[in-house]
């Protein structure tokens, strides 16, 4: 299915990887990432609350530029969130997954 507006064809389902020219990408949360989607962790932050997630996000393998995505969702409420970071899944609530910032992966990027 094809759509054609002036001199743009858009296909549905053909998008194209992320390439080192995308400067301008924004990190967003991993609790807000798309499903098997390959991410790299951007930075952890450390919420308002007080807690030490980041820096136990960190210790398990959360690490700047580490590869990783998000398999599964629970259900109801989408918590907790199946993470596969590196080799190893872990189960991570919402909360704890909003401390880590994350950028898409980019294609050939070393692993």
């Amino acid at each position: 299915m094809r759509w054609r507006h002036k001199e743009f064809v858009l296909r549905p389902h053909a998008v194209p990887p992320a390439t080192t020219l995308d400067l301008c990408l924004l990190p967003i949360s991993l609790d807000q990432a798309e499903l098997a989607v390959s991410y790299a962790v951007h930075a952890l932050i450390d919420l308002a609350d007080g807690s030490d997630w980041p820096q136990r996000l960190e210790e398990i393998g959360f690490l700047p530029g580490e590869r990783v995505s998000v398999m599964a969702r629970g259900l109801p409420g989408r918590d907790p969130l199946a993470v596969r970071v590196g080799h190893s899944t872990f189960a991570l609530r919402r909360a704890e997954a909003a401390c880590i910032q994350v950028l898409p992966w980019i294609q050939g990027e070393a692993p």
